[in-house]
């Protein structure tokens, strides 16, 4: 570990030449969605890629000039990544002086063996995984590293594949850990200024290390292609036509006319327009 005399060129970089781009839109989220308070303990959440790793510097940062008190223990739950992805964290955990946590799971073994949906159990047990490792530590927030660009897909790809307007929210109580809430500090970031952080320092990191996608062969009519993959090339082609398309489906989940919809769900309950039809008469 490096002594606390030492300058950290990361953080350094992340609240100077990154100061605009991360470090202000990182306290942006935090302040506007009240996502930390004094006394809690994070749980930050570390998969391995580009994103959760440069989360995890940003929060070393964080404790340095936050003027409250709060604790912070960095996780990497190691679903069953193979060696040389297992290694490529551990390595970049040294290079950025990262105090994380190993643990280790067989959840990509248990998933893979699954017919049907292995990647939606996948899922399901890596966020469970989480949460009951973070418990065990004593936190009562877990942070993941989803970003602004991340918001937008999701969004986009609840109206085309399930038909409902769902956007990823920056907060959010957990309904199966009693006391546990999920936060995403990285809500205002732009994936393009993370990579370009990540360029800056030469730092590599792990793409997608499922062991289904691994072994799974992509055909030439883009079949095989991650329907994320495919939303995010959508909104680039739309992009080219309307400049402002990224900017305006972020805006929308926070700009929803409800006199101008036909219906929508309160705590799974569903209300259509015409409840109230006639009262503007």
């Amino acid at each position: 570990m490096k002594s606390e005399l030492e300058v950290d060129i990361y953080e350094q970089a992340i609240t100077t030449k990154f100061r605009q781009l991360l470090w202000s839109r990182f306290l942006k989220a935090i302040h506007e969605f009240k996502l930390i308070s004094e006394g809690d303990k994070i749980c930050v959440c570390i998969s391995g890629g580009k994103d959760s790793m440069i989360m995890a510097k940003m929060f070393m940062c964080l404790q340095k000039f936050m003027n409250f008190k709060f604790e912070v223990k960095y996780l990497v739950m190691n679903p069953g990544y193979n060696s040389l992805n297992l290694e490529m964290i551990k390595k970049n955990l040294k290079t950025l002086n990262i105090p994380a946590e190993i643990h280790e799971t067989n959840i990509f073994e248990i998933a893979n063996a699954q017919d049907k949906s292995p990647c939606f159990l996948c899922a399901k047990m890596r966020r469970g995984a989480l949460y009951n490792i973070a418990k065990s530590m004593g936190c009562n927030k877990i942070a993941l590293g989803h970003h602004y660009d991340d918001v937008i897909e999701t969004t986009l790809m609840n109206m085309l594949s399930s038909g409902s307007f769902q956007t990823m929210l920056p907060k959010l109580h957990s309904t199966n850990y009693e006391g546990m809430e999920l936060i995403r500090p990285l809500y205002y970031i732009r994936e393009k200024d993370i990579i370009r952080f990540s360029k800056e320092f030469n730092l590599n990191f792990i793409q997608c290390a499922c062991r289904f996608t691994e072994s799974y062969t992509h055909s030439e009519d883009g079949i095989g292609e991650s329907r994320r993959r495919y939303i995010k090339n959508l909104i680039k082609e739309i992009k080219k036509e309307i400049p402002d398309v990224e900017k305006n489906l972020f805006s929308s989940a926070n700009n929803v006319t409800f006199d101008m919809i036909l219906g929508y769900k309160v705590n799974s309950v569903y209300h259509s327009y015409l409840e109230n039809y006639d009262d503007d008469k």
